[in-house]
């Protein structure tokens, strides 16, 4: 459902606008950049669109089982430069 609202603006600003976006468009131009501070955040759908974007989900999968390859493997062995002073620090690990 839609409201009607009068707002004030500068001479400027309404002028930008009509020349900018156009007379038909502002409405939802304003719309769009008010609502992430005034309307919350439907988490629930949010996370469904996600799960159900196939690529995007095998892309996360695979890099969980990355990382925990990683973890599983330990720290990594051998020195590590520091990058101040371009030599190698054998008693470092990231």
């Amino acid at each position: 459902m839609y409201k009607k609202l009068t707002i004030t603006v500068e001479e400027e600003i309404y002028e930008g606008l009509h020349r900018v976006i156009g007379r038909g468009a502002i409405s939802q131009f304003i719309a769009g950049l008010v609502r992430p501070h005034v309307v919350g955040a439907d988490l629930e759908s949010a996370y469904a669109d996600m799960a159900a974007d196939e690529a995007r989900e095998r892309e996360a999968f695979e890099w969980a089982e990355d990382l925990a390859d990683d973890v599983l493997a330990g720290p990594a062995q051998g020195p590590i430069a520091d990058p101040a002073d371009g030599e190698p620090d054998a008693g470092r690990h990231k």
